[in-house]
């Protein structure tokens, strides 16, 4: 099978889902090319295992100090070249098209006739699953901006609908933390602010990835470069982590064990919804706004959930091998069969009916 897969680079969380897919599918014997969009070209880093990929300028946001900004947003799409992009791109040599939250393969592929297929956690969100308000331009761009006539949306939680559970690259993560050790992640955040939040915080020694600090011992803060082998290195050995309300970095934490704190992008629906469904699921500590003593309290109270979820990436991958001979509820619900209880929370699967809500996920 010959596979077009459009990969949005905004952030590192596609991109990690990708690499676990690419592993399945060239293991798999899949012809598979890589198309990204939504970050310049040398802000791509660790992409080996994608071959000689492409990139687009596609669409992305822009962020300054822990919140979106609309107007940098606007000035910077490119709605002509996105356009063009689209009409240039031709997928009709391809048997099947994946778009992980990429608009411009899943335009094309729709332009031109060619099967899509939408893979990724805004996919969950044509679903009355948890989300920030009811806000009804955001859901038409979301519900648009890639579209696919299959869709597998993935959450922490199916919430009573026919939703994967998070793909995670399992073979990297090991599990060695140290309780004084804290990952820091908040590329949308000004770094600088960050560092004074954690020197607030002596007790604990911090390893924050950022691209705005040069890399080097801060008192008790560890700057670390980004990178995905010393990401997942700092990620394994650390027992807390803090970050944006992102989808994959949390997947990866939850499936870790570890205690989390995570602030939603200011203005980012998704991260907004996120927040949401993880306050709750009970799962871990958010936070609209940040400062040395909310991560103190947090660091000393809050609790700490292992989610030990199924590996996704294999099943989709079988899943296409068998030209889709399953339903995409059946797929659903043999993985969440998968995916033990923990306390509080039961993730047995019931294929949906009118009277399911997202509610119904307590134990």
């Amino acid at each position: 099978m010959k596979i077009l897969y459009g990969v949005q680079g905004t952030g590192n969380g596609h991109i990690t889902r990708a690499r676990a897919m690419a592993a399945e599918m060239h293991a798999a014997g899949f012809e598979v090319d890589f198309v990204f969009s939504g970050r310049p070209p040398e802000d791509y880093f660790d992409m080996a295992v994608f071959g000689e990929y492409r990139t687009f300028q596609g669409l992305s946001f822009v962020a300054r100090n822990g919140q979106l900004d609309l107007y940098a947003t606007c000035k910077n799409a490119n709605l002509f070249t996105l356009y063009r992009d689209i009409r240039a791109l031709d997928t009709r040599g391809y048997d099947l098209v994946i778009t992980d939250f990429e608009p411009i393969v899943a335009w094309a592929a729709k332009r031109q006739g060619v099967p899509c297929i939408g893979f990724g956690h805004q996919y969950a969100f044509k679903h009355d699953i948890p989300r920030y308000k009811k806000n009804v331009i955001a859901q038409w761009i979301m519900s648009n901006f890639a579209p696919a006539a299959t869709q597998l949306g993935a959450h922490w939680h199916h919430f009573g609908y026919p939703i994967l559970p998070p793909l995670i690259h399992a073979q990297e993560l090991n599990n060695v933390s140290d309780s004084e050790q804290v990952l820091v992640y908040l590329p949308f955040e000004n770094s600088e602010a960050v560092l004074d939040w954690l020197d607030g915080v002596p007790n604990y020694r911090f390893r924050m990835h950022c691209k705005d600090i040069e890399p080097g011992v801060y008192g008790n803060v560890e700057v670390f470069p980004f990178g995905r082998e010393l990401f997942q290195q700092n990620l394994s050995e650390c027992e807390s982590v803090l970050c944006n309300a992102g989808f994959e970095l949390n997947s990866e934490a939850l499936q870790l064990g570890r205690r989390i704190l995570a602030k939603p992008l200011k203005g980012q629906i998704e991260q907004h919804s996120n927040a949401i469904a993880l306050d709750l699921l009970g799962i871990a500590t958010t936070s609209d706004v940040l400062n040395s003593t909310i991560i103190q309290e947090w660091l000393e109270t809050s609790r700490v959930v292992q989610i030990s979820y199924p590996n996704v990436a294999r099943a989709v991958v079988a899943w296409l091998q068998s030209s889709n001979d399953t339903s995409v509820t059946d797929l659903c619900e043999s993985l969440w069969q998968q995916t033990p209880n923990v306390r509080g929370i039961d993730f047995q699967y019931n294929k949906p009916s009118t009277s399911d809500n997202a509610k119904s996920v307590t134990a």
